[in-house]
């Protein structure tokens, strides 16, 4: 979706399911429950591994696993909900939450992690064909046409949008660095911040590119705090625009450069080359095209960074998230992370698993989404909010039930020496600044 459409739907106050295609199925008529589909819904809780779950439905009826007492009660609103749930329980389940077919009673993350864990533990007995049919088809493409047309969708919903529960610091969408567990947000992505320049070693003078830039904050704080010239890539507009206006009320603009080209089309040789949160959106079809572009780009005692979302074994990214949230998305494994540095020698200085960091920088975020529902609900639609409420806190349930993982990887040019022999430096003063 372009930019102009998404600015559109901001002020619109109608329905905008259409952002998310969304699904919306007219109520059927109470009715009540024929007994296969009491048997279907039988079968499919003792394949979710039976968790503590009351299953309502639609007369008011409830189905409940045996020997154990329920937390959660799952409410199904209509026939065609149950149908859709036990046949793509993947895909089906935002879109029912998400169109209000679909309800529940209980925190919805702790809720989300006791169905991660409990299909988790049962997944292991399954049958191949069942396993087969849970998995994820394959996510689209990410060639150059399709990756714009992929980040638009996701990032170019407007930055009002954003800035209703992103931090106030530097308007951040990835993993904060939580020194502390009790760090506020702001606090937390200016660590990150931090931690990423020390990990890359920048000095005064330094040169660095960075592929996927965000709304700028990073090359921000690279500049004003490390004395740098960054040149920045981002294909969303709209990121762009906000990055652009704020190196300029900072005067930093002889310092940094935004571009809005494709990260493949990065020119130059750089002391440092940095991506956060952006590998997750590249497809590991183009990682040979990413190592050699980074290759080509970092000097010969340069040194290279990714941050990424990664899983722990190759695995695709949810239906749900995928079709609706993140089309494109594919989060790597550590192996598959790796491969990036094989294919041109590149020597692995560091990596850092932030995967509990994650999971507390999203009920960050889910905290000040809630708090502003209303005006979310306002500048789109109650389908909206309600997708969006599923998406961050389904995303908090991963990353606390060890489905989804944070990396964080520095290397180097093999033949490099100039390299740190500990990490001692990173930790020799506090990296969250003392104000909040």
């Amino acid at each position: 979706m372009s930019s102009s459409n998404a600015q559109k739907a901001t002020h619109s106050g109608k329905d905008a399911s259409h952002l998310l295609s969304i699904p919306h199925e007219a109520r059927q008529p109470d009715r009540e429950p024929h007994s296969y589909e009491r048997w279907l819904l039988e079968k499919f809780i003792r394949f979710a591994g039976s968790p503590p779950i009351r299953f309502q439905l639609w007369n008011g009826d409830c189905i409940e696993p045996e020997h154990q007492a329920t937390r959660f009660t799952l409410t199904l609103n209509d026939s065609k909900a149950l149908y859709a749930l036990v046949t793509d329980p993947n895909l089906a389940m935002g879109d029912l939450y998400s169109a209000g077919r679909l309800d529940i009673d209980g925190d919805l993350t702790d809720f989300l992690e006791t169905v991660y864990r409990s299909v988790h533990a049962a997944r292991k007995q399954w049958p191949k064909w069942l396993d087969n049919l849970w998995k994820n088809p394959n996510p689209r493409s990410s060639d150059l046409s399709q990756a714009k047309e992929n980040i638009h969708h996701h990032y170019d919903l407007g930055n009002d949008f954003y800035k209703l529960w992103l931090d106030q610091a530097e308007m951040q969408y990835t993993c904060a660095y939580y020194e502390h567990p009790d760090n506020t947000l702001e606090q937390a992505q200016l660590a990150k911040l931090e931690h990423v320049c020390r990990k890359l070693r920048l000095k005064p003078g330094m040169t660095v590119v960075e592929a996927g830039c965000g709304w700028g904050g990073l090359a921000r704080y690279m500049a004003r705090h490390y004395g740098v010239t960054v040149r920045s890539y981002n294909i969303s507009r709209e990121q762009l625009d906000y990055a652009k206006a704020e190196a300029e009320r900072q005067g930093l603009t002889r310092q940094i450069t935004y571009v809005e080209d494709d990260y493949r089309n990065i020119e130059g040789q750089y002391d440092a080359f940095v991506s956060i949160g952006m590998l997750e959106h590249v497809g590991k079809e183009n990682y040979p095209a990413l190592s050699n572009l980074i290759k080509r780009s970092l000097k010969p005692d340069g040194m290279a960074l990714l941050h990424s979302i990664g899983r722990n074994r190759p695995m695709l990214m949810n239906a749900w998230i995928e079709k609706r949230i993140f089309p494109g998305a594919y989060p790597p494994s550590i192996a598959e992370f790796m491969q990036i540095c094989e294919l041109n020698d590149f020597s692995v200085l560091d990596v850092e698993n932030l995967r509990l960091h994650y999971a507390q920088t999203l009920s960050h975020w889910l905290e000040n989404f809630t708090r502003h529902e209303d005006t979310v609900t306002a500048m789109y639609d109650e389908s909206f909010t309600r997708a969006w409420r599923f998406y961050l806190a389904g995303s908090i349930a991963a990353f606390r039930a060890g489905s989804l993982q944070l990396f964080q990887v520095v290397f180097s040019h093999g033949d490099n020496n100039r390299v740190p022999r500990t990490r001692q430096d990173l930790y020799a003063t506090p990296t969250t600044p003392e104000h909040s």
